[in-house]
């Protein structure tokens, strides 16, 4: 396995320490062992520090003294994994990918992030098209869930004003993204719509049309464009962290969620490296290479261990949909560094845990993983019926349901919805069919991870060609767009596979 680079300056000292938690942890996502994470995470490292050394020298030579457009550090290091995955798999070694990353990377969906930039994802666009200081404002408090607090502290700004800031920097990006949207190539049906999509997300109370519901529910495009354009709702992170990081993206969401709240979440509050505004000001590192390699094993596993637990969550659910909640007003722990490590807690590993995933219109990515060697839960058992063994009165054990079904409503707007649909099956599965009834007469318009078919209020959800096979005690999830009139409460009557199946909260 390579070495991770040495750094050559106070910056680069602290950009380890601040972002290799958030790359292994995304590292552990892609991979199907513990050493893989660490190897991928290595080497994604190293390839972000080349792209970053390459960017500086460039900058420099042109003599302006000004930055070129790229993603944060942290985006742009997640980023890279992706870039070394996809090398692994055509050299070779996919073998040590997530199976269903490994489908992902042959897609269409994969495709977009290496093909021409104006067909790219939306919110990677405008992601990158802001200034650096504002995109890390934006990403840390958005996808990596700090809290204000240390969000402030992180980038050297006035505690008082970082929120007011931080939403003239959500507006931005807002801004960023309409104009990418303007500029993207779109059939004359999308375009006749760009105006009005951006006239109903600008207000939480502007109603939308029904010829436009309808237009979102089978436009992934449009859908996608919705959501980087609908600041409020709490959709802001999903759509960052889906756009700009692809597959996985909403696993990570949460996972950074559940660090953060634990305080786990490492990093240096020096606003001049952080920000990397001032460069050029001498600064002597905190902490040597040794110190690095010496005190990673505890810290840097400790900190992904904590990202891993279920917070709150169902047990088997390691990655629910995220739908971006803030946590301004939850007390988090002042981060620490943390550091490199060659050891880790891997999800899934002897618990029987799953890593689910959640759909997005953004970026209709399948984050399902397998549940490792679990073995399969105990059934019950029915005793004989009455009137045999002599008449004796027989009695019966009733079954646990064999599935979980997490049912949420990602987002809602007038005579529209997003929908989640998360399901752990005690039992492996060969293939998989959910059904379930609409009370309110919803109306599925697409879905991603899987397709459907709909009789009157029923409808039937099918696996896709490459999330059909779950291993025991696994999750699943897919995602879909609806429509509703009156009222749009929860679905009911869920079945796995034509048996019945208990809804969760």
């Amino acid at each position: 396995m390579p070495d991770l680079p040495t750094p050559q300056n106070a910056a680069e000292a602290a950009l380890l320490s601040e972002c290799w938690d958030a790359v292994l942890s995304y590292a552990d996502l892609c991979t199907s062992g513990s050493a893989s994470a660490t190897q991928l995470a290595t080497e994604a490292f190293t390839h972000g520090i080349d792209e970053l050394r390459a960017a500086t020298a460039a900058s420099k030579s042109t003599g302006t003294g000004r930055r070129a457009l790229r993603l944060p550090r942290i985006p742009l290091l997640l980023a890279s994994v992706r870039t070394v995955a996809a090398a692994w798999e055509t050299s070779g070694l996919g073998h040590r990918l997530d199976p269903d990353l490994r489908l992902w990377l042959h897609s269409d969906k994969a495709a977009r992030y290496v093909g021409p930039p104006l067909h790219r994802p939306l919110a990677l666009r405008g992601l990158r098209d802001m200034q650096e200081p504002d995109a890390v404002l934006l990403w840390l408090a958005e996808v990596e869930s700090l809290p204000m607090s240390a969000v402030a502290r992180r980038l050297g700004l006035d505690p008082a004003a970082a929120s007011s800031e931080l939403a003239q920097v959500r507006a931005l990006f807002r801004d960023r993204c309409h104009r990418n949207h303007l500029d993207t190539p779109m059939d004359a049906h999308c375009r006749s719509y760009a105006r009005l999509l951006d006239a109903v997300t600008r207000s939480p109370s502007a109603e939308t049309p029904e010829d436009l519901s309808r237009h979102m529910a089978r436009c992934v495009e449009c859908a996608e464009a919705a959501a980087c354009l609908r600041l409020h709702g709490g959709g802001l992170p999903a759509a960052l962290s889906s756009g700009v990081i692809g597959w996985g993206g909403l696993a990570y969401l949460e996972r950074r969620r559940r660090a953060a709240e634990a305080g786990m979440i490492g990093g240096r509050t020096d606003a001049a490296v952080d920000t990397g505004l001032n460069e050029g000001k001498p600064v002597r590192p905190r902490i040597g290479r040794t110190g690095i390699l010496v005190t990673a094993v505890l810290v840097s596993a400790l900190a992904l261990t904590v990202s891993l637990m279920p917070f709150g969550g169902s047990k088997g659910d390691d990655a629910n949909a995220a739908q971006g909640e803030s946590t301004d007003g939850q007390s988090v722990a002042d981060p620490g560094p943390t550091f490199p490590s060659g050891s880790k807690t891997k999800s899934g590993s002897g618990s029987g845990s799953g890593t689910g995933t959640a759909g997005s219109p953004a970026v209709a990515d399948s984050t399902s993983r397998p549940a490792g060697n679990s073995d399969q839960e105990a059934q019950g058992e029915s005793s004989s019926p009455a009137g045999k063994q002599g008449g004796a009165k027989g009695s019966t054990k009733s079954a646990a349901p064999d599935c979980r079904v997490k049912y949420e409503i990602v987002s809602e707007w007038p005579d529209g919805f997003q929908a989640t649909v998360t399901v752990t099956s005690t039992k492996a599965l060969a293939t998989w069919s959910l059904g379930w009834t609409f009370k309110d007469g919803q109306r599925v318009g697409q879905m991603w991870d899987g397709t459907f078919t709909q009789d009157d209020s029923h409808v039937t959800a099918t696996a896709a060609d490459y999330n059909k096979t779950v291993a025991a005690n696994g999750t699943f999830t897919f995602g879909f767009l609806g429509s509703w009139t009156g009222s749009n409460s929860a679905a009911l009557n869920f079945t796995l596979n034509k048996a019945s199946c208990q809804a969760v909260g």
